[in-house]
């Protein structure tokens, strides 16, 4: 049992000073708390000049890329892909999976991201490393049929054992992981959604992130990609899908109406030059035209080969900056909105019963130490979190009301990083990829 004691308490639809009481890895009471209540804790944190938020969702990650960030950058997305990131993932081992996902788990928690959804190879290989560091996430196994063809039964059978080895970790929830619509088939599409209703999990895929990918997908099939996802079954609340660039007033419409998630990751498109259309005028996720039509919206980093941080602050503050470059209008996707799209939509969007700070919520929460210059003279905390908060103002996190970082900093760090670096120059000479001596 935890107390948190005389804390300011800020979630996406309250604000308070109040005590808390965790057990069991859940919020029981917020308020003022007893005597008796406080005595029989097992910890005491003084919430005092500290602010406690709900832990930030990152809701689309690719998170051992770590081991590539750097590797490349400043070019478009199609030949980063092709040309430099897929020819070093074919040497990929579980080895530099379970390095790199552990250096993104540390980086995440370090900057007050409790649960991750994630999708990339060697899943259990992940999944080891969020349980070694006490995170929680959703996970999937990143697939191309297009490239490695097999029947839907196969495919199928294929997936579920994959979910039967992830259902054994802690706090991992498994989902399903197609790629894309240039790298996965419609009836391997159709059997993810039959899979899906079957093992009652998510779906994690890419949507709508460049122009080429949709023309080049109407010109395949011969009909434009969000009728063709829904004809084979796609569309529902189980699918959540990155990117959402270029959708259109009636994609919208049929995206809320099925209760998909869209996950706004705004640093990897800016970087990646991702809104680039042939009319001339740069595009940005239609955010008003999504929520306009039902759609939720949650918030991510993507990976940090493509980003290159895992920051969720950053992600908040870019999410709003761009619709507001984009459209024009100030008040196009506020403050309170950015930070309800990295906590509450986030948790919502993975099923989680988190992101508000209320009795019978899990305890998945940060504690934010408000002596910092940026947070003065504090007119407005919302605000201040989203427009001038940074990574370093985290302090304690919890996750399932377990403390799995105290005082910002992590026991495991040295050993993490050193084990990172391994793995990645392993993995670099392995690929033919000449580095530098590390400094």
């Amino acid at each position: 049992m935890i107390v948190i004691e005389g804390a300011r308490l800020l979630d996406a639809r309250r604000s308070q000073k109040a005590d808390l009481l965790i057990d069991g890895g859940r919020i029981v009471e917020v308020g003022v708390l007893s005597d008796a209540q406080r005595a029989s804790a097992d910890e005491r944190i003084d919430g005092r000049g500290r602010l406690v938020i709900p832990g930030f969702v990152n809701t689309h990650t690719h998170a051992a890329m770590v081991l590539f960030r750097g590797l490349t950058d400043d070019v478009p997305l199609m030949e980063w892909l092709e040309q430099k990131i897929w020819p070093v993932e074919k040497h990929l081992a579980a080895s530099h999976v379970l390095a790199g996902t552990r250096l993104a788990a540390l980086e995440m928690i370090s900057s007050g991201t409790t649960t991750f959804q994630d999708m990339y190879f060697q899943p259990e290989a992940a999944a080891q490393a969020v349980a070694s560091l006490g995170m929680r996430a959703v996970i999937s196994r990143v697939f191309f049929d297009l490239f490695t063809p097999q029947t839907p039964a196969a495919l199928k059978e294929d997936i579920r054992g994959t979910i039967t080895r992830l259902r054994q970790y802690p706090n991992v929830k498994p989902s399903i992981g197609p790629h894309a619509p240039y790298t996965v088939s419609l009836p391997g599409l159709a059997a993810v959604a039959e899979l899906a209703e079957e093992e009652d999990l998510l779906i994690h895929f890419h949507i709508a992130e460049t122009e080429r990918e949709m023309l080049d997908f109407a010109a395949k099939h011969g009909e434009r990609l969000v009728p063709a996802l829904d004809r084979v079954g796609l569309l529902s609340p189980r699918l959540t899908a990155a990117h959402g660039i270029f959708l259109e007033d009636d994609d919208a419409a049929l995206l809320g109406a099925r209760g998909v998630t869209i996950l706004h990751c705004p640093a990897s498109n800016m970087k990646l030059g991702s809104g680039w259309s042939q009319t001339g005028h740069p595009r940005a996720l239609p955010y008003r035209r999504l929520t306009g039509a039902g759609v939720r919206v949650a918030l991510g980093t993507d990976g940090a080969a493509s980003n290159n941080n895992l920051d969720m602050w950053e992600a908040m503050k870019l999410a709003a900056l761009l619709q507001k470059h984009a459209t024009g209008d100030s008040a196009t996707l506020t403050a309170h909105e950015a930070f309800a799209m990295a906590t509450l939509h986030g948790a919502e969007a993975l099923g989680l019963e988190a992101g508000l700070i209320e009795p019978g919520r899990r305890a998945d929460l940060v504690l934010i130490d408000l002596e910092r210059p940026y947070f003065y003279p504090g007119h407005d905390l919302v605000a201040d979190l989203v427009y001038a908060g940074r990574p370093d103002c985290v302090e304690t996190v919890l996750v399932e009301g377990k403390v799995v970082l105290r005082g910002g900093r992590h026991p495991e760090a040295r050993a993490i990083y050193a084990g990172a670096r391994e793995a990645s120059r392993d993995l670099m000479r392995q690929a033919g990829i000449p580095l530098d001596p590390p400094a």
